[in-house]
């Protein structure tokens, strides 16, 4: 099996993390031979782990495309607003390119994305993760299979958790659509992806509401202060407490803020960074619950429902059909059958590895994709992307438009031709 080298640009959690372990556990597939990171520790910390020479670490992505092309691959996993510049380059200078989702909070960059993909005859795949799960493969071939006959209906909740979305999405890297991307599209395009997959049809139509409902100043208690670590007088009766979180069950997710996760670091990171804010007190802006209602060409329906308000985190899906109905959370997946009144409860091995194995699916799968190349589509690929891509931009220009129908043909038609 020919050893496969990548470049990574940005070696964050995504990058670092989740993707690039995939070199250490088979280093007979793929290995690193370049790293683009501005923050001096995390690039000396993955050049070490991965033995990369220090003339092939560079601090910008400027320096990297100086050079001649370095390696087969490149995984792209900057911010959201950080994408376009570096995958094209990279699809100029003759790379394959895994991109973290999205692709990018402009519609218009995501097209010209695809475009240059097409253009010059690269693999452009997108980290949809969940496609590469036991769980959500599985319920996709019981659908193929057709199980439950035509797809009629699917209801999609993506419960993100009380402490996720606070940490994330209220004081976090995803916070504000000015320097990241919607919710809609920062946290639920892989729930736009999934159900543009599953059901197999275009979608046509969307309408959309949500707002920031409760993380924001007119909801401060009295008594509360800037940070959680400042002596205020509600911290203990607080969920959403950054002293509490971090310093217990959190810990672990302090490492986006510290390198040393001791106390005494995890305590001088909540008084300096951002992470030791009050969830009333930040400068977030995406919403804290939405719901999308979605017509497909074929006359089926999907509703999604995000909430930051929940115990789990967790994706809770039903999808009927004309002849049997699937359910489906967690590992547990139960068919029935209109039929026969069968009832089949299904329980799928879900690894410990990052998005149920959807983290190292995904990096498997692109390689083997890599290998064979000859000018065809990845399951994850651009093309795909843009059309999950479409609807959640669609579904974001409704709900500021007080949900607001949205022809998706037309939306996309207004990019294409600014």
């Amino acid at each position: 099996m020919q050893t496969l080298t990548a470049v990574l640009v940005g070696a964050g959690a995504r990058g670092a993390h989740s993707y690039a372990p995939y070199a250490l556990d088979y280093p007979h597939e793929l290995k690193f031979v370049a790293i683009v990171e501005p923050d001096g520790h995390r690039r000396d910390q993955f050049a070490a782990t991965h033995q990369i020479p220090q003339d092939r670490c560079f601090t910008s992505w400027d320096e990297l495309f100086a050079q001649s092309k370095l390696a087969d691959i490149m995984l792209i996993c900057t911010q959201d607003n950080m994408h376009f510049e570096p995958t094209v380059k990279a699809l100029d200078q003759g790379y394959h390119v895994l991109l973290e989702k999205p692709m990018s909070p402009d519609p218009k960059e995501c097209l010209a994305m695809e475009a240059s993909a097409k253009a010059n005859n690269r693999l452009l795949s997108i980290c949809h993760v969940l496609r590469y799960t036991s769980f959500w493969s599985t319920i996709k071939r019981l659908i193929e299979e057709g199980r439950i006959g035509e797809v009629v209906s699917i209801q999609l909740n993506e419960n993100v958790a009380y402490w996720h979305i606070a940490h994330s999405f209220v004081r976090g890297n995803w916070n504000n659509s000015d320097t990241s991307s919607p919710m809609i599209l920062s946290k639920s395009c892989h729930d736009m992806d999934v159900l543009s997959w599953l059901m197999d049809q275009p979608c046509v139509r969307v309408s959309s509401y949500g707002s920031l409902m409760h993380f924001h100043s007119g909801n401060a208690p009295v008594g509360s202060t800037d940070r959680c670590i400042d002596g205020c007088a509600v911290e203990s009766t607080c969920p959403y407490s950054a002293t509490r979180f971090y310093l217990g069950d959190g810990k672990n997710w302090a490492r986006h803020f510290v390198q040393d996760l001791s106390k005494e670091a995890i305590v001088e990171g909540l008084k300096t960074s951002p992470y030791g804010r009050c969830v009333y007190k930040c400068d977030n802006n995406v919403v804290d619950h939405q719901v999308v209602n979605m017509e497909f060409e074929n006359g089926a329906t999907a509703t999604f429902s995000m909430s930051g308000f929940t115990m789990k985190q967790e994706r809770i899906i039903q999808i009927m059909g004309t002849k049997g109905q699937i359910s489906g959370h967690d590992d547990k997946i139960t068919l029935y059958d209109f039929v026969t009144q069968e009832v089949n409860d299904i329980t799928v091995h879900v690894p410990n590895s990052g998005h149920g194995g959807g983290d190292t699916g995904i990096v498997q799968s692109f390689l083997r994709e890599v290998r064979s190349y000859n000018g065809g589509e990845g399951l994850t690929s651009a093309s795909a992307s843009v059309r999950s891509h479409m609807m959640a931009f669609a579904a974001e220009a409704s709900r500021r438009n007080h949900g607001q129908s949205i022809d998706i043909n037309d939306f996309a038609k207004s990019f294409i031709s600014q």
